[in-house]
């Protein structure tokens, strides 16, 4: 058997004070063109909230947990999503959240 697809959730926030409206969209861009073509990672996405013009989520789809775990604990991890920390929205709890998919249609 196969293990389970894994997705990553991270919730961020764009502050009244950041340096343009426009910064979290920034951050993901760079970020994505940096993991482009990293082992495991199937692909990401930005979603923008419609209730609230500051929130999103960037989704991560990796093929496994452990594809994700070993990019998670490599030495590239840190700074590569490094432009994307200052944004990050611990409101609910923690800032991310890992999560394997176990039902689909």
């Amino acid at each position: 058997m196969t293990s389970p697809r894994v997705r990553v959730l991270v919730y961020a926030r764009t502050p009244e004070e950041a340096p343009g409206p426009d910064a979290v969209t920034e951050a993901y861009h760079r970020i994505s063109e940096a993991l482009h073509g990293t082992p495991g990672l199937l692909g990401n996405e930005l979603l923008h909230s419609r209730l609230d013009p500051r929130r999103f989520v960037v989704m991560s789809e990796w093929e496994s947990l452990d594809a994700f775990r070993r990019w998670e604990q490599g030495p590239g991890h840190r700074g590569t999503t490094a432009p994307l920390r200052p944004y990050q929205d611990a409101s609910q709890g923690r800032p991310f959240d890992v999560l394997t998919v176990s039902a689909h249609y």
